[in-house]
């Protein structure tokens, strides 16, 4: 699997931006999904998942909960990340990665399937 990463940019404080994870291949659609995201200085955070086939089941961090919404569409194999009410906290570096298991997603454990990340900034 393939990803790639795109929609980042420069927003203020209290705006939106959509991120799109476009994925390769005809098993899309057999992946769950996550976006995760690194702050300069920081470690690699989990930002939320979104289970395979239909994506009935989605996890969110906590500081995202509420303001971010994570969806599927697996006819255009892309994934989402609807991102309202930013702040400067959000500001870093998001990427996607897929694997067949979703709890491998939610823990960030083992996964292979990264795309390159794109920069979201929040000016305050």
């Amino acid at each position: 699997v393939q990803l790639q990463a795109s929609g980042g940019g420069l927003v203020q404080a209290g705006g939106s931006l959509r991120l799109s994870c476009a994925a390769s291949g005809r098993t899309f659609s057999s992946y769950a999904m996550g976006w995760f995201r690194q702050a300069p200085g920081k470690e690699r955070e989990f930002v939320a998942a979104i289970s395979a086939s239909g994506g009935s089941t989605t996890y969110y961090t906590d500081s995202v909960k509420g303001r971010f919404t994570i969806s599927r569409d697996n006819a255009e194999n892309t994934v989402y990340l609807q991102m309202d009410r930013l702040n400067a906290e959000d500001t870093a570096i998001y990427y996607c990665a897929a694997d067949q298991n979703f709890w491998k997603i939610r823990l960030d454990r083992g996964l292979i399937y990264w795309g390159k990340g794109t920069q979201v900034t929040v000016s305050s």
